[in-house]
């Protein structure tokens, strides 16, 4: 199986607020959310009780005192939260929403078996609200898919067609005071606009009528399952939106344009004339970039983001595709983009304390981190990075890609500084670990030091950190890093 399996299997079959002043159509169901408070679970939660539904749920984070704030907040918005320990499972009326894997130790999900409640993962439940949109934007990719989908729902917004969206992080132009966890968008019942997943395989659930793909590297799963996954993707959409820049995307477009009718595809790409938007002579500014706009058979434009670097230019050529598709005018989404706030967690500036420069990113695989490092060293300064990985089974699976970024990226007076894995319990093969990584970079010429515990490694941060340095704080799947980086800015 791969890409082109994929795509001929699948043409075979072929100005509101960030949570609910806009009601879609009422449903008056009760949905209990396992982990509820988590960055995929909270959005979707928000969407299905802006429809009219009565919403519960628990967190293993609620239950560990982690991020009271997070809910605080969702108490205040009417979600009734209980301990994960079943007890807030009681009804076979109830439908139990549960992450992309349904783990019969959970109590939630013994809970539901016991009463005869409904079980729905994640996907699941978000596939089936995407799907029964009349048009709908995916937007797919080992990186870059949040800020793709921030972009996206900000044009869109603007334009006033009133998506309604689900992304996995806060996108800084809906969060106010109100919303801080602005991760979703509720508009009118007929655009959807999603962030879909490829790394449960749940991405094979969603039909979009706009299907777009940033990239395709090597992240959870192996290159032919991605290949596979993706190619059906697209094949399923009415157009799709690819980066000529990656190679494995480069090549999905191809097969497009052989098995698939002449204008199923836009492409885009950095300062390739063959593609349909294109981006040239890029300039790294202090908040931002700005470059030269080319879109075929137009004039070119000036533009300027104010979010850094060339991977969000790329991210911003993906969304003017997806947003040209539905026919939005390319200058009112260049207008629009120029406004785009960033989303949290992406190269945010924390703060800057005794010339320390402290920063939060969500970095977590090798594209990821590759593009963070690549922005900051546009500009001088030492960087001290302390990433946390998300999980043992990544590191064991990319150990060799970690190792080659980290090592090829950083300059001789970078840091790399690395805690062991988050772990929360459960079954997993913990033989390769943080000093594994740490072992490899320094075999390599740069410094790296893994401690046994973050708390660790912020006191060597501490410890070492001059004027002018650059602390990056990488990870992601655990909201407490925001308050780990706010709390050594504070040490500084």
């Amino acid at each position: 199986m791969g890409l082109a399996s994929g795509v001929a299997r699948a043409s075979q079959a072929v100005g509101h607020s960030p949570v609910s002043r806009v009601k879609i159509k009422p449903m008056n169901k009760d949905y209990f959310f396992c982990g509820v408070g988590g960055s995929g679970m909270l959005p979707l939660a928000m969407i299905v009780q802006a429809q009219g539904n009565r919403i519960a749920g628990s967190d293993r984070a609620l239950d560990q005192g982690r991020t009271p704030d997070k809910f605080d907040w969702l108490r205040a918005h009417g979600v009734a939260l209980h301990p994960q320990d079943g007890s807030g499972v009681t009804g076979a009326d109830q439908i139990v929403v549960a992450t992309g894997a349904v783990e019969e130790t959970v109590p939630d999900i013994g809970a539901a078996r016991r009463v005869g409640a409904a079980i729905k993962t994640r996907p699941q439940l978000l596939s089936e609200l995407f799907n029964a949109a009349p048009t709908s934007i995916g937007v797919a990719g080992t990186s870059g898919k949040s800020t793709i989908t921030g972009m996206i729902a900000w044009i869109l917004d603007r334009a006033g067609r009133r998506p309604t969206v689900v992304n996995g992080a806060v996108m800084k132009n809906f969060a106010d005071a109100d919303h801080p966890f602005a991760s979703a968008l509720v508009g009118g019942p007929d655009l959807f606009v999603a962030e879909v997943d490829e790394s449960d395989g749940s991405i094979a659930r969603y039909d979009a009528t706009v299907a777009v793909v940033s990239n395709i590297s090597l992240d959870h799963k192996s290159m032919e399952e991605l290949r596979d996954l993706f190619g059906g993707f697209v094949g399923r959409a009415t157009t799709a939106v690819l980066n000529l820049d990656n190679p494995e995307t480069a090549a999905l477009a191809q097969e497009l344009a052989l098995a698939l009718p002449t204008g199923k595809a836009i492409t885009f790409a950095l300062g390739e004339e063959e593609a349909d938007l294109s981006a040239h002579d890029l300039k790294p500014l202090p908040t931002g970039m700005s470059f030269e706009l080319r879109v075929r058979g137009e004039a070119p434009r000036p533009v300027v983001l104010n979010v850094p670097g060339a991977h969000n230019v790329a991210n911003a050529l993906a969304a003017l595709g997806a947003v040209k598709a539905l026919g939005v005018s390319v200058d009112a989404a260049v207008a629009a983009l120029e406004s785009f706030a960033g989303i949290r967690r992406r190269l945010e500036v924390v703060g800057t304390r005794n010339g320390v420069t402290v920063i939060d990113d969500f970095a977590h695989n090798p594209d990821k981190i590759a593009a963070t490092l690549k922005t900051l060293h546009a500009f001088d300064g030492r960087l001290l990075v302390l990433f946390q990985p998300h999980g043992f089974g990544p590191l064991k699976l990319m150990q060799r890609e970690f190792i080659e970024g980290f090592a090829g990226l950083m300059r001789e007076n970078d840091v790399l500084l690395m805690p062991e894995p988050v772990y929360y319990g459960g079954t997993t093969d913990r033989s390769v670990g943080s000093e594994d990584i740490a072992a490899g970079v320094r075999a390599e010429g740069r410094q790296a030091e893994a401690l046994a515990t973050r708390a660790d490694c912020g006191d060597r941060i501490v410890e070492i950190a001059k004027p002018d340095d650059r602390v990056v704080v990488m990870g992601a799947r655990d909201d407490s890093l925001s308050s780990f980086a706010a709390e050594l800015l504070a040490r500084l």
